[in-house]
């Protein structure tokens, strides 16, 4: 079976999680969020009480760590960490900074880049993350970058949070998505950047469906589908 990706690559809050999810359920593609595989990494460093900046302690994680990937009734991907469901867990507010952290080390990046390949190989899928079409799926059919202002990302993200239960102030979020796009950007291992054959999409001043309807045009002008 010849296999379509399109992976959607861009800041923390630009919206490529809920886009990605929402496109792929329309399309019949499996959905990929890299960043909650990540999320996971990083979670379990938390838990272990261990400096999600310190290489060689977070590597030595690693051995212990299974991490699997599961579709729910929901339709939803839910995350597991040693057998247990950690998805939600993986959102507190206080988990971004280790993912980002965990996520700048080759030696995480490695261990991770043949699982997201395989799901690539076998199944039609919507990928996204900081370096899916740069490093992860180079090859991919379509690739998007998708962005917006940090103070929009900062406005959507704190709906998000009280939506959820666990409001935080706009300054606080504001501030960790700077330090997060800044750390991103600025790691050694696949920084975040547009790819130079990517797509670029600011949603800043786009509802969900204008940015929908957007990215499903690119979609189908690249795939023909």
């Amino acid at each position: 079976m010849n296999c379509f990706s399109i992976a959607i690559d861009g800041p923390s809050g630009a919206g490529k999680s809920t886009l990605a999810r929402s496109l792929a359920k329309k399309l019949g593609y499996l959905y990929v969020d890299t960043g909650a595989i990540y999320r996971t990494i990083g979670y379990y460093a938390w838990k272990q009480g261990v400096d999600p900046k310190e290489e060689a302690a977070v590597l030595a994680l690693l051995p212990k760590v299974q991490v699997e990937l599961t579709y729910g009734e929901d339709g939803l991907q839910h995350m597991l960490l040693n057998g247990e469901d950690v998805t939600r867990e993986i959102r507190l507010p206080e988990i971004s900074l280790y993912a980002s952290a965990v996520s700048a080390h080759p030696g995480v990046r490695s261990f991770l880049l043949d699982m997201q390949r395989q799901l690539a190989r076998s199944h039609h899928v919507i990928m996204d993350g900081r370096d899916i079409g740069t490093v992860v799926l180079p090859d991919a059919d379509v690739k998007i970058f998708l962005t917006a202002s940090a103070e929009a990302r900062t406005k959507r993200r704190m709906l998000e949070l009280e939506q959820r239960g666990t409001p935080e102030p706009y300054e606080k979020i504001l501030k960790e998505i700077q330090e997060r796009d800044w750390n991103d950007s600025h790691r050694t291992a696949a920084p975040l950047r547009q790819a130079e054959d990517a797509v670029l999409v600011d949603t800043t001043d786009l509802n969900f469906q204008q940015s929908e309807e957007a990215l499903l045009t690119i979609i189908k002008e690249k795939t023909g589908a």
